[in-house]
This record gives structure tokens, sequence and C-alpha cells, in this order.
């Protein structure tokens, strides 16, 4: 599993500086940024099983390459570390009880800037992301299912994906924006107990953040 995340990642990191690469020199270096940003997030989980989801504070960290195809138009790859999860209330069939998730990802966003005015656009486009760690706690009335330990990957599902949207202001090098990224995914497996096959957690990601970037060029 360790070899399959370093791959992973190393992938991704591939393929980042490739279409940065690429893109930079159909554009001659005209317009390209390339930079640093990072920020806070405000993480959810969404789902209709639970009686509530509280929202975790967590944040997010990572590069950035801003690819122009025309004077409004361009192509933002990214590549950063996220932090995601939620404490979820539940009452079901089994157990009632809490659950907080702390889940730990790498993600890969890749964005369609249009851009408004000289200094600020709204951005839309796909997410993937890869989780690499995390930790769960969980509280029941049931003696049974209360623990807290550090997550195996492979009991949830590893990869996570979905559809981000935002809005950033540019003062020179320095961008200050907003953006909501909705999971479409399961964050978790069905398993089974006693016969009766239950989903934990059958919830989505969702995550509203705030960030800062700095261009390097």
């Amino acid at each position: 599993m360790k070899q399959v995340k370093i791959l992973f990642t190393s992938f991704l990191v591939v393929c980042f500086i490739g279409i940065t690469t690429i893109s930079a020199q159909e554009n001659d270096g005209d317009g390209t940024r390339i930079g640093i940003k990072g920020g806070v997030n405000f993480s959810a989980l969404y789902t209709k099983d639970a009686d509530k989801s509280k929202s975790q504070t967590g944040f997010n960290v990572g590069l950035f390459s801003k690819l122009p195809i025309t004077n409004f138009l361009a192509i933002q790859p990214e590549l950063y570390f996220s932090t995601k999860g939620a404490e979820v209330t539940y009452n079901d069939v089994l157990v009632d009880g809490t659950a907080d998730f702390n889940l730990n990802y790498v993600e890969v966003p890749l964005l369609i800037v249009v851009n408004i005015a000289d200094n600020f656009n709204v951005h839309f486009g796909p997410y993937a992301a890869l989780l690499i760690s995390g930790k769960v706690k969980n509280g029941s009335n049931v003696n049974l299912f209360d623990f807290e330990e550090n997550i195996d990957p492979n009991d949830f599902n590893k990869l996570d994906a979905g559809i981000a949207a935002g809005a950033g202001i540019d003062i020179g090098a320095v961008s200050i924006g907003a953006r909501y990224n909705v999971g479409l995914t399961t964050v978790g497996k069905e398993r089974s107990f006693l016969g009766t096959p239950y989903t934990f957690p059958n919830a989505k990601n969702s995550v509203l953040n705030f960030y800062i970037a700095l261009g390097l060029n």
C-alpha cells in the first residue's frame, strides 16, 4: 500500500510538471504563473443517513500553475495536500453514536479560470484525490463500537472525486479567494455486521476553503 501511495503521488507530480512545462512552452512564458498556495478548510460529510454533521477546520497547502489560453480564459492545474472530514451523529438500526473523521488527501484539481475583470476571476472544474492517511474516533451506545485509531485506507474508498468552483482576486503576485468542493464518491466502503450490510461512513466530502496564493515568476 505504501508503494502504491508513492507511485500515485509521483505520477500526479509528474503530470503537474508536464502540463505546466508544455503549456508554458506553448505560451512562450507570456502570462504563465507558477506558485504556491495554502489556506484554511471547513469540511463536512454530507449524508442522508446521519442526524447531523458538524464541520471541521483544517488546511490545504501545495502548488498551482495558471496557464493562459486567451486574455480572459486560462487553465489552472493544482497539486496540494488537503484535510477533510467531519463529526457525524448517526442513529440507525444497529447503533446510535457519533463518529469523528479526520481524512488526509493528496488532491489534484484541473480548473477553468474565467477572468471577469483584470483582477477578478471565477473558476470551476473537476478534482481527483487520493486518501493517504487519517484518523477516526467513534463513540456509541454499544461499547463494542467505541474506538479511536488511525484509519486503514483499504477500509475506505482511496479515491475521491468531485467538482470544485470558486472565485479569486489577483493583487500583483498575490491571489486570495474562496472555493467550494463537492464530492461525488462515497467515502466509506460497504461492510456487514451479523449479516446486515452497512456503509461506514455512507457520506461524501464537502469542503469550503479560503486560500492565499503567491506567484513565484
